[in-house]
C-alpha cells in the first residue's frame, strides 16, 4: 500500500517548511486513514465519541491510534478505558473546581513547571528530582492532591499549552520537550515517591498518550542505572527510546534543541525571569494577543 499522505494538512498552518511525522494528520498512509474512519465510526456506534468535542478531535484519535501502533481493537479498548478513567477519577471536576494554592510551598521541595518552548515549538517541562525532599512535601500536601494536579496540568497542556504553541510555531506541535534534572538525587528519596512516580506513569501511558517529544534526563549521578532499570520497566519501548540520559555535560545537547533565550541560566541558557524561571509559567501560551477591538489578553 502506498505510503503517500490519504489526508489532508491541519488548517491554519502558516509554517512553509512543516512536514507532519507519520500517522499525523496530513502524513497518514491509506491503512492508517482507513484505521481512523473504522475507530470513530465504532465509537459513534457504541455511543463513545461525541461529534465536535474538542478532546475527540481527528488528531486525538491519532494519539490512541499511534500508541497501539493503528491496532483499532487495541486503540479502541484504550479510548473506552480512558473514558472510564476520566469518570472514575473526576477529571472534569478536577479542570473545573481543583485549585493547589500550596504550590509555592509544594515547589521548594520537588519543582515540576512548564518554561518557554523549544526549537521545534514543544513546551519545554523541567522537574527538578533532586530538591525533592520527602517529608517535608508531604506536610505541604498529599499523595492525592499531586495526582489531582499532575492531571490538571495534563489537561492545560492539551487545552492551553499546545494549541499557544502550535499558533506560536505556524503548524500543529503535539508533544512536549522534557528535562528531568537529576543533580544531588537520593536514591532513598527516589524510593519513598516511588509509587507516586508509578502512578503518575501510569496515568500519562493510558490517558494521555504520544504525549512526548524530546525527553532528557540530566546529570545522572553514578548509581542511577539502578533506579532506571526500575523506572524503564514501567515504560513502553517506544517511550525509553525517546529518552537521552545525559551526565553532567549536558549544556551542547540541550542548546541544540533548545534557544539559549529559552533555557534557564541553572541549566547553561541565558533566561531569568524576574519572578524566577520556575515559577513564571513563561510561554506562547501566557503572551498577550491582540482582540478584535485592539486591545490584548493572555493567550490562554
Amino acid at each position: 500500500m502506498s505510503s503517500a499522505s490519504a489526508s489532508a494538512l491541519p488548517a491554519g498552518i502558516t509554517d512553509p517548511t512543516y512536514k507532519p511525522n507519520p500517522g499525523q494528520l496530513g502524513n497518514l498512509t491509506v491503512i492508517q486513514q482507513h484505521a481512523l474512519e473504522k475507530l470513530k465510526k465504532e465509537l459513534v456506534e457504541e455511543g463513545y465519541y461525541i461529534e465536535g468535542e474538542p478532546r475527540m478531535s481527528d488528531a486525538t484519535m491519532l494519539r490512541f491510534l499511534r500508541a497501539r501502533k493503528f491496532d483499532v481493537p487495541k486503540a479502541k479498548q484504550m479510548f473506552i478505558d480512558n473514558e472510564k478513567w476520566r469518570k472514575d477519577f473526576g477529571v472534569e471536576d478536577i479542570v473545573k473546581n481543583f485549585e493547589f494554592p500550596e504550590l509555592s510551598e509544594v515547589h521548594k521541595y520537588y519543582p515540576q513547571y512548564y518554561h518557554k518552548n523549544d526549537k521545534d515549538g514543544r513546551p519545554i517541562y523541567i522537574e527538578r528530582l533532586g530538591f525533592l525532599d520527602v517529608k517535608a512535601l508531604y506536610r505541604a500536601t498529599t499523595q492525592e492532591r499531586q495526582l489531582k494536579r499532575f492531571v490538571l496540568e495534563y489537561e492545560k497542556f492539551l487545552t492551553q499549552r499546545l494549541p499557544a504553541c502550535s499558533a506560536a510555531a505556524g503548524h500543529p506541535v503535539e508533544t512536549s520537550c522534557t528535562i528531568l534534572d537529576l543533580n544531588n538525587v537520593s536514591l532513598s528519596n527516589f524510593y519513598q515517591v516511588k509509587d507516586y512516580v508509578n502512578k503518575a506513569t501510569s496515568i500519562t501511558q493510558d490517558h494521555y498518550p504520544e504525549c512526548m517529544g524530546k525527553f532528557y534526563m540530566i546529570n545522572a549521578p553514578w548509581g542511577f542505572s539502578t533506579v532506571w532499570n526500575l523506572v524503564k520497566g514501567w515504560l513502553d519501548p517506544v517511550t525509553v527510546a525517546k529518552i537521552k540520559i545525559l551526565n553532567s555535560h549536558y549544556q551542547n545537547e540541550l542548546l541544540g534543541q533548545i534557544d539559549a533565550d529559552a533555557l534557564p541560566k541553572e541549566f547553561g541558557g541565558k533566561c531569568s525571569c524576574p519572578s524566577g524561571c520556575s515559577l513564571s509559567d513563561a510561554g506562547p501560551w501566557n503572551m498577550p494577543v491582540e482582540t478584535e477591538s485592539g486591545g490584548k489578553v493572555l493567550s490562554a
